[in-house]
């Protein structure tokens, strides 16, 4: 019997050390000590699955500013195909809660979206579409739109896949919102596979393992009883569970395949290399083995969207936040392709404005994605993937010369650069573009030549009109101090005159949205 109350004492002095790093809403101290001894030796004490709102975090962001093409000629970029942001903040608006400054990404808004851009017609994977029109919320500035449109590869002339599913089963993830929701969600996923594509699943909580060695496409009963047995419990390790990940998609590579990891989490990693550094170097390293990633997060209150954007970021990849079953079938169903499959890789934007008709410009969002002006032809630097068939938007709002503004910057004293050339007078700008193939590693320029012609706002397109309202919407959402409208019934009126085609509801869904924010 003493025995017995040593080992007592010893299981009720160890809940007593973690309870100091439990929050309000977990199991009290109080409530544990106070039970039977019967009762105690049975009890588990998983992860919490209940977090304050103020554990989730976001990346600052630092709004890109106006600057001059005289002082700063070149505006050099990588395309982002990621829509997690704007599912992310339709969860927060749907529950009626405020959006945080940071969980806004504005191109990640845009990009949500399916613009209707034509199909390349030449060798290169995607068409290049250009439009300049008035900018809606700051009058007499206008705004220059591309768009990127990948080519639709069929199912069947896609590559075989070796797909290597990484999925979080620690504590945290318990939640319906979380692994319930991530299994009903890989189910979507796992339709869509084909006899020739390979699936394997790794597992990690407080360490990690193979769950089912890699599985033809065609056994979907047996790759979907191995989701439906997963159980959420113990702590998080996610860097042992990228590496072994990683290990088994190298040890099936599929040479000119689809070789991915899936990555399915809340992101709230806690044991070993688990902080955002750790997790730069170990992807960036995982990167070169030609293995790319998609980044799914799930679930509230503890989500680490900052973590789960790094990996996507620096990993050749996408990532995607699951807020509903809806979605589930949106970006794993309907846009498997895209999600999937990568068409082209490293791709990168660089725009040179002409300062004979732009006296300032500025990149709406892409903060975390703009590079320096040497990079755009150094090929060891990183780049975001395009999918097959997906579209990519980006917006310059301009200052045009001659045009008075207290968003303009100051020219320097000694820094002054004349155009000379009169042959470039009916230029807004040229624009450049680099890509690579997805098993390639040397780039593929495109240039194309952007002409002076502004259009007014009413006779854009309605891609032009919608993209603009989303972007007008989020710049609200992050109180953008460079707008100097911010009306919410003008940008529903805007977003209306978009709505050309709907045919999901996707954009009517939008204005909803628009309308629960004051």
């Amino acid at each position: 019997m003493k025995k017995y109350h040593f080992y007592l004492s010893v299981f009720l002095l160890l809940i007593f050390s973690n309870c100091k790093n439990m929050s309000a809403s977990e199991v009290s101290c109080a409530d544990s000590a106070s039970a039977s001894a019967d009762e105690v030796i049975v009890t588990e004490f998983p992860e919490s699955t209940s977090f304050d709102e103020n554990s989730e975090s976001y990346a600052e962001l630092e709004e890109n500013q106006f600057e001059s093409p005289k002082n700063n000629p070149l505006s050099t970029f990588s395309i982002d195909v990621d829509n997690a942001s704007y599912t992310n903040i339709r969860r927060f608006i749907n529950n009626g809660q405020k959006v945080p400054k940071d969980a806004v990404r504005v191109e990640e808004m845009m990009n949500f979206f399916k613009y209707n851009y034509p199909q390349p017609t030449d060798e290169h994977p995607f068409s290049i579409n250009t439009e300049y029109s008035e900018s809606p919320w700051n009058e007499k500035h206008k705004l220059l739109k591309i768009g990127l449109q990948g080519k639709d590869v069929s199912l069947t002339n896609l590559p075989n896949s070796n797909l290597v599913f990484l999925v979080d089963v620690s504590g945290s993830m318990s939640d319906d919102n979380k692994l319930p929701l991530l299994k009903e969600s890989m189910k979507v996923l796992v339709e869509e596979l084909r006899k020739k594509d390979k699936v394997s699943i790794v597992v990690y909580a407080g360490s990690a393992g193979v769950v089912l060695e890699p599985t033809s496409g065609d056994e979907k009963e047996t790759i979907m009883d191995a989701f439906d047995d997963l159980q959420a419990g113990g702590s998080t390790a996610g860097g042992e569970g990228i590496e072994l990940a990683y290990k088994l998609a190298e040890q099936n590579f599929i040479k000119e395949g689809n070789n991915r990891v899936i990555i399915a989490t809340d992101g709230d990693f806690n044991v070993g290399a688990s902080s955002d550094e750790d997790m730069i170097d170990l992807i960036e390293e995982k990167r070169k083995s030609g293995v790319f990633l998609t980044v799914l997060g799930f679930g509230m209150g503890n989500y680490k969207d900052s973590k789960m954007e790094i990996l996507a970021d620096k990993g050749n990849g996408n990532y995607a936040y699951i807020d509903n079953i809806q979605e589930a079938n949106r970006f794993l169903g309907k846009e498997f392709k895209g999600s999937m499959f990568a068409i082209a890789k490293d791709v990168k934007i660089q725009i040179e404005f002409n300062p004979k008709h732009v006296q300032a410009y500025r990149l709406i969002g892409y903060e975390n994605r703009k590079l320096k002006a040497e990079d755009f032809k150094n090929d060891a630097i990183d780049a975001g993937e395009l999918g097959s068939g997906h579209t990519v938007t980006a917006l310059y709002e301009i200052i045009p010369v001659g045009v008075e503004s207290n968003f303009s910057p100051s020219d320097l004293k000694y820094t002054k650069v004349k155009n000379e050339d009169s042959n470039y007078d009916e230029e807004l700008a040229t624009i450049k573009f680099r890509y690579k193939k997805p098993d390639g590693e040397r780039s593929i320029e495109m240039i194309k030549t952007i002409e002076n012609n502004v259009i007014t706002l009413e006779k854009s397109s309605a891609d032009f009109k919608f993209s603009s309202s989303v972007a007008w919407f989020g710049l609200k959402l992050r109180e953008s101090k460079l707008i100097s409208n911010t009306s919410t019934s003008e940008i529903k009126k805007l977003a209306k005159s978009g709505l050309a085609s709907d045919e999901e509801g996707y954009k009517s869904e939008f204005i909803r949205l628009v309308e629960s924010v004051n």
